[in-house]
């Protein structure tokens, strides 16, 4: 997969799954949802409270059946209905709609009754290059600082996307400020352990290099006129960066700022959770919709 309307198709031709959308009344939602019914991607359950659902609903232009509408009173009921609705069987998926990403994550983790699984869930946030091909970047809305075991979760939860996209050994870039192990910086000695514990096999189905700076990682004559000898610099499918604010502002920065087409993912839960950014765009949300049920097959 190298372009968002690659996983676009690819996702309609595997039958729609249903997404159950908490907290659902917002335009910009319904749209995304209404592209994503009617292209045979997804069907979705809206659980909010109806007459504001069907306000939004008329704007959109959707045609909303009444039985894919479940009624809550407020923001935590909407976000614990949606888990309670995969828990049955009655969804295949939930969205976060305008609501508090807390109220819709709650119900998720909760131990006993939630979606979690054997790993921890991350965040991964997918662009289409300017020049062509998907760039992976990670976390940058869930791990605030994630330790070394965090980074390796968050690396083999990316891995496991990027393969599901076609590439079959993802090139996983560890981001620092600069590409030497300085020992004054727990990002790049982070980096440089996990890209040595890659090198020995502990992580597998990837190649890992850091610490590398940013464009050394994704630009080829940065690697090159730095002299970095690595099958990664230049050329990575992964961006892990080493904290939630890095990740929030280069996630920002690719979107908003450069136009890059974005969809993001949670995945590490039983089944892949979309947590778009509230500010997104309908094609933003409709990439993520495409992702989550591309996954799924």
């Amino acid at each position: 997969m190298r372009t968002f309307e690659e996983v676009i198709n690819g996702a309609k031709t595997m039958g729609k799954k249903k997404v159950a959308i908490a907290w659902a009344a917002d335009d910009v939602i319904l749209e995304s949802v209404k592209a994503a019914d009617e292209g045979g991607i997804a069907e979705c359950v809206l659980i909010g409270i109806k007459d504001k659902i069907l306000k939004s609903a008329k704007t959109a232009g959707y045609a909303v059946k009444d039985e894919n509408i479940v009624e809550a009173k407020t923001e935590r009921e909407a976000g614990a209905l949606a888990v309670e609705l995969i828990n049955a069987g009655k969804a295949d998926m939930p969205m976060k709609g305008m609501m508090q990403t807390s109220d819709f994550l709650k119900p998720i983790l909760n131990r006993d009754t939630g979606l979690r699984s054997k790993g921890e869930l991350s965040q991964i946030s997918v662009f289409e290059r300017s020049h062509g091909g998907l760039l992976f970047l990670t976390d940058s809305a869930l791990t605030i600082a994630p330790d070394i075991q965090g980074k390796i979760t968050i690396i083999e939860n990316a891995v496991s996307v990027a393969r599901k996209l076609g590439i079959d050994c993802p090139k996983v870039a560890i981001l620092s400020f600069l590409e030497q192990v300085n020992l004054t910086s727990d990002a790049s000695k982070d980096a440089a352990i996990i890209s040595k514990m890659a090198d020995r096999g502990q992580i597998k189905n990837c190649i890992v290099d850091g610490p590398l700076a940013l464009d050394n990682a994704i630009v080829p004559y940065a690697a090159e006129h730095k002299g970095i000898k690595s099958p990664v610099a230049g050329a990575a499918d992964i961006i892990v960066v080493p904290n939630i604010d890095v990740g929030n502002a280069l996630s920002k920065s690719f979107s908003f700022v450069a136009g890059l087409k974005f969809g993001a993912v949670v995945v590490g839960a039983r089944v892949p959770v979309i947590m778009s950014r509230r500010a997104d765009s309908i094609e933003s949300k409709l990439h993520a919709l495409a992702l989550c049920r591309y996954l799924m097959n």
